[in-house]
């Protein structure tokens, strides 16, 4: 075997496969497979979904999914046959079936029309010490999607994905563990897919036919197998059934999904007023200012600066009257600081909820507060305490939290020396004590103790959910916003998700469309990228075109780090400002579309940027298209994403596209070259879409919504519009409405057929304008009656 020069000559060791089954025999939804000495199990959950697990020592552990919302037994009844025969077991639901050899005990799925898919490769299931793992094969023409936070292009094929939470600083197309960790994936080619959940919080890794072409490869250092196979055949039914299965996330408040604005740091009162001065006097809008670490008193969390945050809460007091949400950031790591009278610290030393280690020391390391101990989130009483330190928070105001710094992050010296980043023991014992009062079957499954090397991928998500709790706990009355950077499977559950610290590059701005459309196709919708980039200096002509891009994030917020230049929209000059206003205007007249596709994700997981192959999903053209990005179903966008450039190739798929700007029509499929000077993100729209928008407002809440445009353009199509408070959480009791909206074409006229509104929630007195691009508009008041207009 050929070896790297100055390498050592290595040997794997090898891998142990699956014997042949030995008996077979069913019970409710379970079929078990005795195999000698290992044990498969393949449970029917759902007509498309099925969970397969394999202990290699016959003995499955105890069920520890964090993950997953619902247990075996709690799915509906999913009726299927059992058909024996000498070579094979057949199990069939009504769409696909599952066929296991006796020999070797190989499994491969089929579709109604007989073609195959995730079916097992030579080897099958295997083990060696400390790993178990699956293999695959790769079908011809399958592309590989999701993944979590990737860096990248779109498609995963010939890569290898590895599932362990890093703070991932300096990132760049190569890097591989990221700050989430997602082992989540859907293959995809014309007619068939399929979507793998790879159940397992241990360090794992997906090798998508880079050792072997042809093969895929699922492997973790848990002690069996233990996955989800989902059958779409196409991405919105995987996804669908995926976030059944691990979630959806609640509907955010409206004010957080307008602008937001953030530095590391502004960092007293004063440069925070006038911040705020410039965006309303600027008539930018914006809806949310985020305070890094600085507004801390020496980073020790839960506390305030008594110098440049003197009095917090009339600052955030006066913020809000002019229509501006505050959101703190908070980090894991509490400050070590015996007899300092840190009431955070005292408290968790008193009731020890520190993380130890094996041998029953406190683990420290080092971050900002210098030396830091950390709370173990994964016990229920920890969990709550920290959920309840929010109070101090909100009680003055302060409307959202960020969780940064959560992989965890850690040092092994402070963070002016050069140290080497280290995480807790992999012995350490997490979880286990203080689940008096909690109810909660998630409570009950953590109350065994498991050690960091099966939870260390847990602990973002499990400080994101203490952080949502005790916002739900402590402001009640309104919806709340989180936001995290490190996170598992399951995460759009608590919190939002950013990128974490990308660049001022152009090619971090290209690469932000792959990353937020997989992570969408991993079942976390809100999710966005700093514009402008967080390290580094962006150029005029970059932020104008990162500003165009973030108009489409979920999340659309500007960050910059510590010793760069500023990045607010004004710093770059009048033509640059102009170009920022216009396209966060776009934002604020678009968030009625922008909301509904929130409500969307919110009932059936579908993600709100998307990349096109998630609407054209038999089209092959679409399959490594990572630079164009639909958002929603309607509008699709091709930013420019390189300097000097005015010119790009588009690829519009099937069917009827309007240009958003100048309205020119084309019939797809198609390849055109659009026209983009720096003002113009070339910007389309499906035929027959139907595009709620609104005034502009520079905050969400400005006042009440009088007018609704309802822009339309020729085709047919149905909508519909979902609306309520955009503030409560009374939308969880049907206090919401919507409205039916169609468009067709009938004897050579244009109908918009406007259904009467179903639901508690009225609006305010408002006027609808319903525009026919390029016919003309029609205008009434708004009864919540059946109105029906020929254009």
């Amino acid at each position: 075997m050929p070896q790297y020069f100055g390498k050592l000559p290595t040997t794997n060791q090898a891998w142990t496969t699956v014997s042949n089954v030995k008996a077979v025999s069913w019970e409710n939804n379970i079929v078990n497979f005795d195999c000698g000495d290992s044990r498969l199990t393949i449970s029917v959950l759902t007509p498309n979904l099925i969970r397969v697990r394999f202990a290699p020592t016959g003995e499955f552990m105890p069920r520890r999914s964090w993950a997953v919302t619902l247990d075996d037994t709690e799915w509906a009844i999913t009726p299927f046959a059992v058909r024996e025969t000498e070579a094979t077991v057949e199990i069939e639901t009504e769409q696909i079936r599952v066929c296991v050899q006796r020999e070797k005990c190989r499994i491969a799925c089929f579709d109604k029309a007989n073609r195959p898919f995730a079916q097992d490769a030579e080897m099958g299931m295997g083990w060696r010490m400390g790993a178990v793992a699956g293999w695959k094969e790769i079908a011809a023409d399958e592309h590989f999607y999701g993944f979590g936070e990737r860096t990248g292009f779109l498609d995963k094929l010939s890569e290898v994905k590895t599932n362990w939470t890093t703070d991932a600083l300096d990132y760049d197309s190569l890097t591989d563990e990221m700050y989430q960790a997602i082992p989540f994936f859907m293959a995809l080619r014309p007619q068939v897919s399929y979507g793998i959940f790879f159940n397992t919080t241990f360090w794992s890794q997906f090798d998508i036919g880079a050792e072997q072409p042809g093969i895929w490869k699922m492997e973790t250092r848990g002690g069996e197998l233990d996955y989800y196979i989902i059958y779409g055949p196409e991405p919105a039914q995987i996804l669908e059934t995926y976030t059944q299965l691990t979630g959806r996330m609640p509907l955010p408040p409206k004010w957080a999904l307008g602008y937001h604005q953030c530095r590391w740091s502004y960092e007293s009162e004063s440069v925070v007023r006038e911040l705020a001065k410039e965006f309303r006097q600027r008539r930018i809008p914006c809806d949310v200012i985020h305070l890094d670490i600085d507004y801390m008193r020496g980073y020790r969390v839960f506390t305030w600066s008594p110098q440049r945050f003197a009095n917090a809460a009339k600052l955030i007091s006066d913020l809000a009257e002019d229509g501006f949400k505050t959101v703190t950031i908070i980090d894991p790591g509490v400050k070590y600081e015996p007899e300092g009278n840190y009431h955070v610290f005292d408290q968790g030393i008193e009731n020890d909820y520190f993380v130890r280690k094996a041998d029953g020391t406190l683990f420290h390391g080092y971050v900002w507060p210098e030396k830091a101990v950390f709370p173990d989130f994964l016990r229920p009483d920890v969990s709550n305490w920290w959920a309840d330190l929010h109070k101090s928070l909100t009680d003055i105001g302060v409307a959202g939290i960020w969780n940064d710094m959560n992989e965890p992050a850690i040092n092994d010296r402070p963070f002016g020396d050069d140290g080497e980043k280290i995480w807790f023991p992999l012995d350490a014992p997490q979880g286990g004590r203080g689940a008096e009062g909690q109810g909660s079957r998630g409570a009950e499954e953590n109350l065994s103790t498991s050690t960091h090397i099966e939870v260390h991928n847990l602990y973002g998500l499990m400080m994101a959910k203490a952080c949502y709790e005790g916002l739900q706990r402590h402001r009640s009355s309104e919806r709340s916003f989180v936001l995290t950077r490190s996170g598992y499977a399951g995460v759009q559950r608590w919190s939002s998700v950013w990128m974490g610290d990308n660049q001022s590059l152009w090619e971090h701005l290209e690469m932000s469309l792959p990353m937020l459309c997989n992570m969408g196709l991993s079942g976390v919708g809100f999710v966005g990228c700093d514009i402008g980039g967080f390290a580094g200096n962006a150029t005029a002509e970059l932020f104008a075109r990162w500003m165009q891009v973030g108009m489409l994030y979920p999340l659309m917020r500007a960050h910059s780090a510590m010793s760069t230049a500023r990045h607010e929209p004004w710093v770059f000059g009048d033509r640059v400002e102009n170009i920022c206003r216009e396209y966060i205007n776009l934002r604020y007249q678009l968030l009625p579309y922008i909301y509904c596709l929130f409500w969307e994700a919110a009932t059936t997981g579908a993600p709100i940027l998307r990349p096109l192959l998630y609407h054209f999903p038999n089209d092959p053209k679409t399959y490594s298209l990572y630079d164009q990005v639909l958002l929603g179903a309607s509008l699709m966008a091709a930013p420019i994403y390189r300097p000097g450039v005015e010119h790009r190739a588009v690829y519009l798929p099937a069917g009827t596209w309007y240009d958003w700007w100048s309205g020119d029509r084309y019939e797809g499929p198609i390849h055109i070259l659009a026209h983009a000077p720096l003002e113009r993100m070339p910007l389309y729209v499906r035929s027959g879409a139907i595009v709620p928008m609104q005034p502009v407002r520079q905050y969400v809440d400005e006042a009440p919504l009088d007018q609704i445009r309802l822009r339309i353009w020729p085709g047919n199509n149905e909508y519909q519009l979902f609306e309520d408070d955009g503030q409560t959480s009374k939308y969880q009791d049907n206090n919401f409405s919507l409205t039916n909206i169609r468009v067709f074409t009938q004897a050579k006229q244009t109908v918009v057929e406007i259904a009467a509104r179903v639901g508690k929630w009225t609006p305010p007195t408002r006027e609808v304008i319903v525009e026919l691009v390029g016919v003309g508009e029609q205008r009434f008041q708004d009864d919540g009656k059946l109105h029906s207009l020929q254009f």
